[in-house]
């Protein structure tokens, strides 16, 4: 007959357990004291949010260039610190034009390329940023004059070339930003015929562009 003994077995197993416990109070206590050091620390700092994706440059381009595939990318960026007008997405620039430099990593947004809408009104042009040397005659021009465009000879050995008479100013893009020293004169977008936009754009690394405003 063991019923008569099994409370006395089970004292000794509560004896027993209660001793072990005894025995590991110590450790016990510390881990308690460190669930709730990293409890209180997780309520102080409730994790970061989510990021939000960006579609940035994927490397340094320059400006006057039509942006393919490879020049984009998404990066995470934090929500609070997204510039406004940014784009919804990668067909958004594919195709389009800079309208000014663009630093690696630069979220494109939709000043930092040409708009369609520039075009509008001026049918057969193409839109074709341009750095005028002299960045105190851009300060003078505003979106919708007429300016004849002249190249000089950086060594004055040949007379200025007229580019084109009376093109349309259509964008004048804000100072460049980014890394490294500022690049001299400005940017501006101007209108021409597609059949001198390559002329031009030769005239633009080997001579000193300029602009005559008119009224």
């Amino acid at each position: 007959m063991t019923r008569p003994h099994a409370p006395a077995g089970r004292l000794r197993r509560l004896r027993r357990l209660r001793r072990l416990v005894l025995a590991r109070r110590r450790p016990l206590a510390a881990l308690a004291a460190a669930v709730a050091v990293v409890a209180t620390l997780q309520a102080a700092h409730p994790p970061p949010p989510a990021r939000t994706p960006v579609l940035t440059a994927a490397h340094d381009l320059p400006g006057g260039v039509v942006v393919g595939p490879d020049d984009v990318r998404r990066t995470p960026w934090d929500p609070g610190t997204v510039p406004s007008g940014t784009l919804p997405g990668a067909r958004a620039a594919i195709g389009r034009t800079t309208a000014g430099p663009v630093r690696a990593g630069e979220p494109l947004t939709d000043v930092r390329l040409v708009s369609e809408s520039m075009l509008r009104g001026y049918p057969g042009l193409v839109a074709v940023p341009l750095r005028i040397g002299d960045a105190g005659a851009v300060r003078l021009l505003r979106v919708g004059d007429r300016v004849d465009l002249l190249a000089a000879d950086p060594q004055g050995e040949r007379p200025a070339d007229t580019l084109g008479q009376g093109v349309p100013v259509l964008a004048i893009p804000g100072p460049d930003r980014g890394q490294g020293a500022p690049a001299s004169g400005a940017l501006v977008v101007v209108g021409l015929p597609e059949a001198s936009v390559t002329r031009v754009a030769q005239a633009s690394v080997s001579r000193f562009l300029s602009v005559a405003l008119r009224r």
